[in-house]
């Protein structure tokens, strides 16, 4: 009897055990369906229509699409372009036709904003929204930020629209669960999950982005969709991909939340995105620099190059210093500092801590902001770089420098402002395009970004004006109708 009871108590210990097995993978393997239940309804399918001509082509084997660089999310759709008729040799300049392309996004308010990708949207002539109830609306881009590759829309509906729950994506930690949602190849509401790899990393041309990387599966048509936390809270937008295919390889990249909600603020207050700038050039420190300049171990930034009449020049940093805290952040690399000086106040004193010569010393410096794309060379040797955003008109526009005249192919002696932005409205209405330099409004020569900004507050409300525009096929005329005062 007792070998009877031993054995029964051996096998009730047995199921015991595996029953806390089983629970405890159970706990480590979490369960998404409730997540998708609740933020489905709030990605969004976005499409767009651009209209092209058979002479971009030109330059290119017939049918045979240009190059794009390893790893671009959205290369594969620009083919499309180049393949999708079978014409016959010389027809390639007769008509045009509408490209299209696919992405992600996600609703942020109960009025319609919604977040993507700006190279989901970038050149768009058209973009269509399809929510998760198969409606479609027309999208107004307000506005787009290249540098952090976000873009914000707004579409109109009666009701009210679901939308996602914004996370702290500085919370976030490496090794935890995350899941995606979007619109792979164009199969609407795709889920996929996966877990954090890293967090910081900067990709090559992307220096004030500190992307999250996961090894979700991300595809052309996820781009700018949603990345949630296991509470269902968005920490991310999906932005790339690392591939030798085009396909997803276990390398995906994510643009923080965080920033994306400053860069959201910023575009709805006042059209354009302004960030801190130091004025530096900069280099990784190697083990082998790190020695000689007397550090532990390799970490901080390296100044190659200090710019004239800049901050950084200013505060007294020097070439051969490193920074290894700025504002009370470490700089644990090269790659680390843009994004920090990026985000941090505009004219406000920082502390900054840097290794000179074997000893840690402490400077103050007082950011600039950060040029345009056109104007950084330019700003660097002290031209201007001030912007207005003319929102009745739906542009921004800036300084016309000479790096852009040179690049414009304009005359020396060519003035006007530079456009920036255009937005749905009546500039682009009348025709106006990023890039556009406004030579004449209403018969009055454009001087400087001051003038314009005069001028254009003087324009007659309700009545249509001539506006010469500078563009390196010549110059044209177009006709602005200037909206009724409110």
């Amino acid at each position: 009897m007792r070998d009877v009871t031993k054995r029964w108590v051996a096998v009730v210990l047995l199921l015991i055990c595996c029953v806390a097995a089983y629970a405890a993978d159970a706990r480590s393997l979490p369960d998404f369906t409730e997540l998708v239940e609740e933020s489905y309804a709030s990605v969004v399918n976005i499409s767009t229509t651009q209209k092209l001509s058979h002479r971009s082509a030109r330059g290119f084997p017939h049918h045979t699409p240009p190059k794009f660089p390893e790893g671009m999310p959205f290369g594969e759709r620009f083919r499309r372009f180049f393949d999708d008729h079978d014409k016959e040799e010389g027809d390639d300049f007769l008509d045009d036709y509408d490209g299209q392309s696919l992405g992600s996004g996600f609703i942020v308010s109960k009025d319609g904003y919604i977040l993507t990708n700006n190279h989901v949207i970038s050149e768009a002539d058209e973009i269509i929204v399809r929510l998760s109830d198969r409606r479609e609306l027309k999208a107004e881009l307000i506005g787009a930020d290249k540098r952090s590759d976000v873009a914000l829309l707004k579409v109109e509906t009666e009701d009210d629209l679901p939308t996602v729950r914004i996370g702290d994506s500085n919370k976030l930690k490496v090794g935890e669960w995350v899941l995606a949602i979007g619109s792979p190849f164009g199969f609407d509401h795709s889920v996929t999950a996966g877990i954090v790899s890293a967090k910081g990393r900067s990709l090559p041309n992307e220096n004030y982005v500190p992307f999250i990387q996961t090894d979700v599966a991300i595809n052309p048509g996820n781009s700018g969709g949603p990345l949630f936390n296991l509470d269902g809270e968005v920490v991310g937008i999906n932005a790339q991909i690392y591939s030798r295919t085009g396909g997803f390889m276990g390398l995906s990249f994510t643009i923080p939340i965080n920033m994306a909600m400053n860069v959201v603020d910023q575009l709805k207050g006042k059209g354009y995105v302004s960030r801190g700038w130091l004025g530096v050039i900069i280099q990784d420190v190697t083990r082998e620099l790190a020695e000689s300049f007397g550090l532990d171990k390799p970490m901080g930034a390296l100044i190659a190059r200090v710019l004239p009449d800049s901050p950084a020049e200013k505060a007294g940093i020097e070439v051969g210093d490193i920074i290894i805290e700025f504002d009370g952040q470490q700089v644990v690399n090269s790659a680390a500092l843009p994004p920090i000086v990026g985000s941090s106040s505009i004219g406000g004193e920082l502390k900054v801590r840097v290794m000179r010569q074997g000893k840690m010393m402490s400077l103050k410096v007082q950011l600039g902001e950060l040029p345009g794309d056109d104007d950084v060379a330019i700003t660097h040797n002290g031209e201007s770089s001030q912007r207005v955003s003319i929102k009745s008109l739906g542009i921004v526009a800036s300084e016309l420098t000479s790096k852009r005249r040179e690049k414009l192919e304009l005359n020396d002696g060519d003035q006007g402002v530079f456009i920036e932005h255009v937005k749905n409205g009546p500039a682009r209405k009348a025709g106006l395009r990023k890039g556009d330099v406004v030579e004449m409004i209403n018969r009055v020569k454009i001087k400087n970004i001051k003038q314009f900004k005069e001028v254009v507050s003087k324009l007659p409300a309700g009545k249509s004006v001539p506006v010469r525009i500078l563009r390196p096929t010549g110059p044209i005329f177009l006709a602005l109708r200037i909206p009724e005062d409110d």
